[in-house]
């Protein structure tokens, strides 16, 4: 007996040693309390929806907010102007828990934010298998090789908890959650070879005592160019980009106003563009702030003596978040591009829509951003949620698997949400069937599992087909990939210049600016070359065959005399048999020709 106690009592206080290391970290609480069938990370929209849509489809779930107010950029932030879209039929493109939040908030464009974070609640808490947990702190993950196991985090009162889940959903703004479970992503544009680019971001105006009728009437009457208005939002008065002097003319410009008028009869404005701020550095959007309050004052003051109904406004207060705008996209198993947006792609694990405009906001004074495109519909694939490298883990928000350009469109909030219920949705149906969130992406039953599932609870999802624009023109194969590299605009109607001659300085544009944004070895080597390259352009000179040619062998390191560039072009097979039968003499090049010769081009180099 006494050979036999000895092993049993090490076990004893290796078993009670192992007890005391988890109530280090998880306090003196009953473990079923920390443990769930699903935990989704954030109080952003995106997360409300896919803890509400969790809770609805049988799971225990948890809903882990942190610093962040419930409902997040759009109350914490006072970002209360909608970015909705309709589909190819008329209809809203997004519906399901985004449309039975927004019908309670007033169902316009804008909404007024202590009833969106009262409607926000009220949809958590009817929800019996949802549990929220605020002011959380994220402090580690715990993993099983790549599946991500649980989350150790302080709450609100400083206490350490670990909190064990099957599934997890993140949700937050950043991908935090993403993040620290060692998933790949990029910053801001790095997928285009444009890390540094940083959009600008915003602090709203929250400005009480305004005249909301004399607004209405100065929008119809053409003040600052005039406006829209539609219920308890106006919109336009962008001749205030040149008519209001900045405080900051370095940092901030103002552009035009979109106005909310609030329940208590106050207004919130997106309007104050700050630049080069880091969304991802808490120091500079601290920054951020300051400058963006000192320069509120100064616009206000400005709108005060030109602006009709702002005769008598004060500012109300500050918002106590910047609206950033852009910061983390998670590498997933799909990474929707611009092209797809373009192309009004549909996908066959389609779990939701897009139609917002590609819009990408200036990251400077030097311009004003730019629209790429216009979509009818494209189709947001599952694939998209399921990030690389982490299992157990789908990211719904503004970070998940969209490339930095697809992402201007994708990352609006009705989109948001929408991903947001279908992550809700899957991540049931992946522990029900006792399949992991990658398994799901190549499983077609499945997933029209999720898509009946979503269909029977509101969304608005369907196959479909949509034409897009220059579909089927000889040219079109060399446009994917200069609108994925950002090398094309197209605005908000959709339209390239295909008919009007290129100019050298345009074409030369194109190709170095490609060759800049594209990683690989073989784009490595020709960015040695871009130097002589454009050396030998005249930039109001309209581009030829042969100048054309001989630019492109330049890039390439080869040196030849115009006259002979192109015999020597399509010798060295740098041009293909479309264009080479297209241009059988020495002519000017249209966009068309243009495009397609250095789409191709680029094409062979990624």
């Amino acid at each position: 007996m006494k050979k036999l106690f000895i092993p049993i009592a090490i076990l004893l206080i290796v078993g009670l040693v192992a007890v005391v290391a988890v109530m280090a970290f998880t306090g003196d609480q009953d473990e079923t309390q920390n443990d769930y069938d699903v935990a989704v990370f954030s109080g952003e929209p995106e997360g409300i929806a896919a803890a509400v849509s969790s809770a609805r489809n049988g799971m225990r779930t948890v809903l882990i907010v942190g610093e962040e107010d419930i409902g997040g950029l759009m109350t914490t932030g006072m970002l209360n102007f909608l970015d909705v879209s309709n589909d190819q039929k008329g209809n809203p493109a997004n519906t399901g828990i985004f449309l039975e939040w927004h019908k309670q908030v007033g169902g316009q464009i804008g909404f007024d934010i202590n009833e969106a974070r009262e409607v926000f609640l009220k949809m958590i808490n009817d929800e019996e298998n949802l549990t929220l947990l605020e002011g959380a702190d994220l402090v580690d993950v715990v993993k099983d090789g790549k599946a991500l196991t649980a989350i150790n985090i302080t709450d609100a009162e400083g206490d350490k908890r670990t909190i064990k889940a099957e599934r997890f959903i993140d949700s937050s703004k950043d991908a935090d959650l993403a993040v620290a479970a060692g998933a790949p992503y990029d910053i801001g544009g790095r997928d285009i070879g444009l890390e540094d680019k940083k959009m600008a971001v915003t602090l709203m105006f929250h400005f009480n005592n305004v005249d909301w009728d004399k607004i209405v009437q100065a929008a119809k009457d053409g003040v600052f160019g005039g406006g829209s208005v539609n219920g308890n939002t106006a919109w336009g008065f962008s001749e205030l980009h040149d008519a209001y002097k900045p405080h900051y003319p370095e940092l901030t410009r103002l552009r035009g106003l979109n106005i909310v008028r609030e329940n208590d009869g106050s207004v919130i404005i997106n309007a104050l563009q700050i630049f080069g701020i880091d969304g991802l550095d808490d120091k500079q959007k601290q920054k951020a702030i300051e400058i963006g309050k000192t320069e509120t004052e100064y616009v206000l003051a400005y709108l005060k003596e030109n602006f009709p109904g702002f005769e008598e406004a004060e500012i109300e207060r500050f918002p106590d978040q910047l609206y950033v705008r852009e910061t983390i996209h998670v590498r997933a198993e799909y990474q929707l591009p611009l092209s797809d947006v373009w192309e009004n792609k549909d996908h066959w694990d389609r779990i939701g829509f897009g139609a917002y405009p590609v819009d990408v906001q200036a990251t400077s004074t030097n311009d004003y951003g730019y629209v790429y495109g216009k979509p009818v519909q494209y189709a947001i694939p599952f694939r998209s949620l399921v990030p690389l490298e982490v299992d157990n883990l789908l990211v719904a928000s503004k970070a998940s698997g969209y490339t930095s350009l697809a992402a201007a469109s994708a990352r609006v909030l009705p989109v948001g949400m929408t991903a947001g219920q279908a992550a809700g949705v899957a991540a049931s149906i992946s522990i029900n069937e006792e399949t992991s969130y990658r398994d799901m992406t190549t499983n077609e039953e499945l997933i029209h599992q999720v898509q009946a599932k979503l269909k029977a609870q509101g969304a608005n999802l369907y196959a479909f087909e949509a034409d897009f624009p220059y579909q089927g023109e000889w040219f079109y194969p060399g446009i994917p990939t200069l609108l994925n590299y950002g090398l094309i605009v197209g605005g908000y109607e959709n339209l390239l210049p295909v008919e009007k001659p290129m100019k050298e300085i345009s074409f030369a544009n194109i190709l170095s600016n490609g060759v800049q944004r594209i990683t690989s070895p073989k784009a490595d080597e020709l960015e040695a070359n871009i130097e002589v390259f454009r050396s030998i352009i005249k930039e109001e000179q309209e581009l030829t065959r042969d100048k054309a040619a001989q630019m492109v062998l330049a890039l390439h390191g080869v040196e030849e005399a115009e006259a002979s560039s192109w015999e020597r072009l399509v010798a060295d097979g740098l041009a293909d048999d479309v264009i080479s039968e297209r241009l059988d003499d020495n002519r000017v090049l249209n966009g068309a020709e243009a495009y397609y010769l250095s789409g191709k081009l680029l094409e062979g180099l990624q």
